[in-house]
């Protein structure tokens, strides 16, 4: 089966003001990142903050424009696009935010933000628009007596409600939910993990979700992808990345997973140092100046893929591959 979402080699930079000397510097924010999205499938996000998690999925959905590369929707290259063309595609990718106060008009009423995409897709019929509306209310359990209110008059939880209404109400087939729980209480956010479970089998829907809980990673996700400063370190799928993660760097992030028992034995797997500025980055592997198992190499080639099997890829010299930077 072909992949609903295809991005081959993306990549990002940012350019800022010059310096004192005038010397222009740009930060790659993301560095030639390649992954798949299946129908139905969610794929999980997870990294350190600032690792370019974000700017990767905004990149995808031309939120903001990539430097390079190629993002594939149902294998019709979108990057390629105008952006009068690329507006169709709207309809078929969306995204949930992580901030859903900051994300919602505090001068609209839920029913107007529900409503606008409508409006902007074309949909001329009033009765049509509110019926949409209502139905999508409903599906996300929202209470349609309240769709006249304003974002201020909800909670947390019905904010996030409000939030994935108006990302299905076009009805897309591929939703970039980014870190949609964080903000939300432990019970709240369990509540919006399984809406975003009952919408996707009942729907079909794609998900790149990004997290920094691998728990909720854990919970949602069938496949993981692993970013470290701008790159891809790990692909596999959910059960085996947690049961046999390859990479260091993916293993030290399990590593610093809270257990229930606080007296059983865990091994501890300490990182050097803070990561590197994405302004100056490590030649090689981006990982080498903190990995406890470097190599000479890691500091020379940058590490190419290495395959476990078909759907487990690592980035690591520790297994092989590599490529000249």
């Amino acid at each position: 089966m072909p992949p609903l979402v295809e991005v081959v080699d993306l990549r990002k930079q940012f350019v800022l003001s010059g310096n004192r000397w005038g010397e222009k510097l740009t930060v790659d924010a993301v560095s030639g990142v390649s992954l798949t999205i299946f129908q139905g499938e969610t794929l999980g996000l997870v990294g350190e903050t600032g690792c370019g998690k974000s700017t990767l999925a905004r990149c995808i959905l031309r939120l903001v424009e990539p430097t390079g590369g190629r993002v594939l929707f149902e294998g019709k290259d979108i990057l390629s696009l105008s952006l009068r063309d690329f507006h169709p595609y709207r309809r078929c990718m969306q995204m949930v935010f992580q901030d859903p106060f900051a994300s919602l008009n505090p001068r609209k009423t839920v029913f107007a933000i529900l409503e606008e995409p409508l409006i902007i897709h074309g949909e001329r019929n009033p009765k049509i628009r509110k019926e949409k509306v209502e139905a999508i209310a409903e599906r996300v359990g929202l209470d349609v007596r309240l769709l006249r209110n304003y974002p201020h008059e909800f909670s947390g939880g019905q904010r996030q409600r409000i939030g994935i209404a108006r990302a299905l109400i076009l009805e897309p087939e591929f939703v970039v939910c980014d870190e949609p729980v964080s903000a939300l209480d432990v019970s709240i956010r369990a509540q919006i993990l399984n809406l975003l479970c009952d919408l996707q089998e009942n729907l079909r829907l794609s998900y790149l979700f990004i997290a920094h809980d691998l728990s909720v990673v854990r919970y949602i996700s069938h496949r993981v992808a692993v970013m470290y400063l701008g790159k891809i370190v790990e692909i596999a799928p959910c059960e085996e990345l947690f049961a046999n993660p390859l990479h260091p760097y993916t293993r030290a992030l399990l590593a610093a997973l809270p257990v229930p028992d606080p007296s059983r034995p865990r091994k501890r797997m300490l990182l050097e140092g803070d990561p590197p500025s994405p302004l100056r980055p490590p030649s090689g592997c981006r990982f080498h100046t903190r990995c406890p198992e470097r190599m000479d190499i890691c500091a020379v080639y940058s590490p190419g893929a290495s395959f476990l099997n078909p759907e487990h890829v690592v980035f690591c010299h520790l297994y092989g591959g590599w490529e000249m930077v």
